[in-house]
């Protein structure tokens, strides 16, 4: 799968896919911002270069409102060399049969509170998903901190009712991993809160029908908790699917 150079213009922003030598740069500005909370930090890994970059920008000013990078994969077998198997045993998706795509380093500008910020991304996705006809979408979902206490309700909640299917299921591989449901523990959670309370990017994924691991990773670099996370395109809605291609036209 090649990367697409293509680019649109929806309201406020326009999208396009990295076609410039300063691209990364910016993106690894932003990312060092929102992730080590210093943008003269460095944040770039061995995966920005196997990776194509999208950025979404200001039309009017220019400035990089929110990036990612993606990931594209022919089948399962090649996951043992995504970001997420760096911390995920994905012995059992190297079986599936489809294309994937990794979505990894999704950030918004600290400044921009802007919604549309999200839809216009998922419907840069939607282009990039029909076009080289992807089946599944994987990642890495993160909770800021690594204090346990203050995601429990949302651990719970995941465990409760978004669990992935056990054919897919990721094992524990990294050095330090917590259950999403601790041994012993079954209190009532306020679903409407708990949805409150979770990162914006993963309640979109679970819109669309996806699911998570069993367990979360505790990332000292990063200092997050994650939990692996991954949407079968054949699993969304149809009517959100038509929403996000009217975005991107």
């Amino acid at each position: 799968m090649g990367f697409p150079v293509w680019s649109f213009t929806k309201g406020r922003y326009r999208v396009r896919f990295s076609d410039a030598a300063g691209d990364l740069a910016r993106c690894l500005s932003l990312r060092a911002s929102v992730f080590r909370k210093d943008a003269s930090a460095d944040d770039r890994d061995a995966f920005d270069a196997r990776c194509c970059h999208v950025l979404i920008e200001e039309v009017t000013s220019g400035r990089l409102a929110c990036c990612f990078r993606i990931l594209p994969m022919s089948s399962g077998l090649e996951l043992s060399g995504s970001y997420a198997a760096r911390s995920y045993d994905l012995s059992k998706l190297q079986s599936y049969p489809g294309k994937l795509v990794e979505l990894g380093r999704f950030c918004v500008a600290p400044e921009v509170s802007d919604p549309d910020i999200l839809r216009v991304a998922w419907g840069a996705l939607t282009g990039y998903v029909d076009k080289e006809d992807i089946s599944m979408l994987v990642g890495c979902s993160s909770f800021p901190g690594t204090n346990i206490a203050a995601h429990v309700d949302v651990f719970e909640y995941l465990f409760a009712n978004h669990l992935g299917p056990e054919r897919w299921q990721p094992e524990p591989k990294a050095a330090h991993t917590i259950p999403l449901r601790p041994e012993g523990r079954h209190s009532r959670i306020d679903g409407k809160e708990v949805l409150a309370a979770m990162p914006t990017l993963l309640r979109s994924y679970l819109m669309m029908g996806g699911w998570v691991s069993d367990h979360a990773v505790v990332d000292t670099d990063l200092d997050t908790l994650h939990v692996f996370t991954a949407v079968e395109v054949a699993a969304i809605p149809e009517a959100r699917k038509r929403l996000l291609r009217a975005v991107a036209g």
